[in-house]
């Protein structure tokens, strides 16, 4: 969870994804152009079950700490459920993913006395599906981090089992590589030394836009276009859509080694039940694919415990896929049904078991991330600092600084030692 509060504008608690947290900032900004200062607003997640049921917990302390704001609820549990969340007794108002960064509803809103409205105007969600255009929202600012996150693209046109935010964000659409490419420029000029683009399935970037350019291109663009943009970065991505012009960046050292990666699982019944699109084979040859044209790449992954019909066998497979894809930085879900998902209506595992074989996951994926560090001892790391006592590698390792550092520098370094999950420098 991520909060925003500057001297004018409403408070923005964003729950989730990369990507929330970029719209809470425009969010943020639209709020403060509109002058709305006396408002909470809880940007929510509907990845998971206890997503929305965190969101609801998050929205009950907000109204007890702020108990005469206006509360507005938005983001994908909301446009996926919206009359639960009009039904609490906490909330004034619920808006859509689209009408969230849309700033007329902000001046609205602003304008209005108690919102000025009945119970029947309490939800403001349009179909999502009828969305088919994506806009850039243009920012200022994101925060005094050094680090940008840029959206290039929403939507998803693909219906994995298990996912309901497809129904959350709509259909795939993407921002022109121009608009791209000038968002990038200005981030830039404004003082961000790395910038990270991030969508809902980045790697389905383009189809929907004249010529249909790939992601590929749009990163070429960027490093030929922004000559002065020391780092790019990308967020989550799906190895089986990566095209050929994506793969010709691998060798370009602006653009960082690692990759994060939606694997969700190593076997291949499970994709299939999962209506992923990619093999267990297919993603280990992508990964070797990268790893020979980077030999210095780092690879993350998603990973869901306890899927539907999953055995023990099954399991064991996407344990050994750790090792087979060399994964370093694993975000493991213990799965949990997500209602309107097929997956929820499939055999379950054991509610027990799911969260052994997550423990067993992430005790996996720890001994791999502690093995990683310890092999960057005595190697040099150039280091973006984000804050005076810390900075991230260009494999996306946490280095910590006991003397202060200057935010946004980035500095070359010895690796002397680890600390639990990040590196030490020499001094």
């Amino acid at each position: 969870m991520s909060e925003t509060k500057e001297n004018t504008g409403a408070r923005v608690v964003t729950l989730g994804c990369r990507l929330n947290a970029y719209e809470g900032q425009v969010i943020r900004e639209q709020t403060r152009a509109a002058d709305l200062d006396d408002a909470v607003i809880v940007n929510t997640c509907a990845v998971t079950g206890e997503a929305v049921r965190q969101a609801r917990q998050t929205i009950r302390r907000l109204r007890r700490e702020n108990p005469n704001a206006k509360l507005v609820v938005t983001g994908c549990a909301a446009q996926v459920e919206p009359e639960s969340f009009a039904e609490m007794g906490e909330v004034d108002l619920v808006l859509g993913n689209a009408e969230k960064v849309d700033a007329a509803q902000w001046r609205r809103i602003a304008g209005a006395n108690d919102f000025g409205i009945g119970e029947a105007e309490k939800i403001r969600v349009n179909d999502i599906m009828d969305v088919r255009e994506h806009t850039p929202h243009m920012i200022d600012c994101l925060s005094e981090r050094t680090r940008a996150f840029i959206q290039v693209q929403n939507g998803c046109d693909h219906r994995c089992t298990f996912c309901i935010i497809p129904f959350g964000r709509g259909n795939a659409r993407s921002v022109p590589v121009g608009e791209s490419v000038e968002q990038v420029k200005r981030v830039v000029a404004a003082g961000h030394r790395e910038v990270v683009l991030t969508g809902v399935d980045l790697t389905s970037y383009g189809p929907d836009l004249p010529g249909s350019p790939r992601l590929g291109t749009l990163v070429q663009a960027i490093l030929k276009h922004v000559p002065e943009l020391p780092r790019l970065r990308l967020s989550s991505i799906d190895s089986i859509e990566a095209d050929p012009a994506l793969m010709e960046c691998m060798t370009e050292p602006r653009l960082m080694p690692h990759l994060h990666l939606s694997l969700q699982s190593g076997d291949d019944m499970i994709l299939k039940r999962m209506k992923r699109r990619h093999l267990r084979d297919d993603a280990i040859r992508f990964c070797d694919d990268v790893r020979a044209r980077r030999p210095d790449i780092v690879f993350g992954a998603d990973l869901i415990a306890g899927f539907p019909t999953e055995t023990e066998a099954m399991h064991r497979q996407s344990l050994a896929l750790l090792e087979e894809c060399g994964l370093t930085w694993l975000h493991i879900f213990p799965y949990s049904p997500r209602k309107g998902t097929p997956a929820a209506k499939m055999p379950p595992v054991d509610g027990g078991v799911i969260k052994a074989r997550a423990a067993e996951l992430r005790a996996a994926g720890g001994a791999r991330r502690q093995a990683y560090l310890a092999s960057r001892i005595g190697q040099q790391e150039r280091v973006l600092i984000e804050r005076p006592d810390m900075g991230r590698s260009e494999g996306f390792s946490e280095v910590r600084f006991n003397d202060p550092q200057t935010q946004g520098d980035i500095v070359e370094v010895t690796i002397a030692g680890t600390e639990g999950d990040y590196l030490k420098p020499s001094y």
